[in-house]
């Protein structure tokens, strides 16, 4: 069957039929769709900035993170064996092999173990748990955290499996190396979870009025998980050891080194709340579309576009304007649902032609 659209939210748009005119009832339909969208956006936004940041990569596969998530509280709603445990097991052996070759003559036994725990002990831990639980069907409570707990350690196997042999890369060398680990995942996502799209039960079925306007409760329970991650990513930059040794990466990575931070460990970490990120979006969307294997691709995109804007560095401008897209999508989506996703994307070409006349030119670090 023909896909459904992808960024179609319910209460949005879809609401107003052939009508072009827009009129007070529309235009609440139109923002509570774009805040619903750029909550999403925001939080894949995020990531993206601080994979950057942090680490100079452009992480492409980010919103694989977010299929993979939905998909797998999909297949575990419906009591089965979801192929996300495989998919982390082969990326753990990848990633233990590949520390091993990457720093052979610096291992010990300490580190032996430390391989061995997280990229052996843990996939299979997580496999074995989840075929146990799968067939119980134990709630959504309990799909939802198995979700987050297979999603979150793909992140820093990625990283030590294909960004960290090119830390000192350039930029470029970079992209390409995220372009190729996106069309990677891809095929596996094909692979593992089939050319099906689906959907997932909402985080709640409670619904209430404003006036005109219906407010579904996934709507308040997606505003909510946002607002709650965006409070405590504020907490953990500005609070804690971790969050300062993070912004010390992003700021100067030579200067970190030289005072101690280990830079891999950090992007590490970057990679793995990237990846946690990306999981509680794919929770947050479940119920809002039909997501396929690469319906993650789409949305990273749009906020690639959010993070361009917000000039890949500022994180509350970058919320802003990935609230900014998401209202700029329902209003494209009511106007011109044909050429939607071409006009969200042309919001980044002022920003980046701006940038191109008037930003001072900087050289890298490295």
């Amino acid at each position: 069957p023909a896909r459904a659209n992808p960024d179609s939210r319910s209460g949005g748009p879809a609401r107003s039929g052939g009508q072009r005119r827009v009129d007070a009832t529309i235009f609440l339909f139109l923002i509570q769709d774009g805040i619903i969208n750029g909550a999403v956006y925001a939080l894949v936004a995020i990531a993206l900035v601080l994979v950057f940041a942090v680490t100079r990569v452009i992480f492409v596969p980010q919103g694989e993170f977010v299929a993979f998530a939905a998909l797998t509280v999909a297949a575990l709603e419906n009591g089965q064996m979801p192929s996300t445990p495989w998919l982390l097991l082969a990326l753990g052996i990848m990633a233990a092999v590949a520390e091993v070759v990457w720093h052979f003559r610096e291992i010990n036994l300490r580190r032996l173990i430390r391989i061995m725990l997280l990229d052996l002990v843990l996939p299979i831990a997580l496999l074995l748990l989840t075929q146990a639980l799968a067939p119980l069907k134990l709630g959504q409570a309990v799909n939802i955290l198995l979700a987050v707990a297979l999603i979150t350690p793909m992140g820093p196997m990625l990283y030590r499996i294909a960004f960290e042999p090119l830390a000192h890369s350039s930029v470029l060398v970079l992209l390409m190396a995220a372009f190729g680990v996106h069309f990677s995942l891809m095929g596996l996502g094909l692979l593992l979870f089939g050319p099906e799209g689906i959907g997932t039960k909402p985080l709640s079925d409670a619904s209430f009025s404003l006036g005109s306007l219906v407010v579904t409760g996934q709507s308040v329970a997606v505003l909510i998980v946002t607002a709650a991650l965006l409070i405590l990513f504020a907490l953990l930059f500005g609070r804690t050891l971790l969050g300062k040794a993070l912004r010390a990466c992003s700021s100067n990575r030579v200067g970190a080194r030289l005072v101690g931070i280990p830079t891999s460990v950090a992007g590490q970490f970057s990679f793995a709340i990237a990846a946690l990120l990306g999981a509680v979006s794919g929770v947050l969307v479940g119920p809002l579309m039909t997501v396929f294997y690469d319906s993650g691709f789409l949305i990273g995109l749009k906020a690639f576009v959010a993070a361009i804007i917000g000039g890949l560095v500022s994180y509350p401008l970058t919320v802003i304007a990935a609230l900014g897209v998401g209202f700029a999508e329902a209003l494209f989506s009511f106007w011109a649902s044909n050429f939607k996703e071409v006009l969200v994307f042309t919001l980044i070409i002022p920003v980046l032609a701006w940038r191109s006349l008037y930003a001072p030119h900087v050289e890298d670090q490295e």
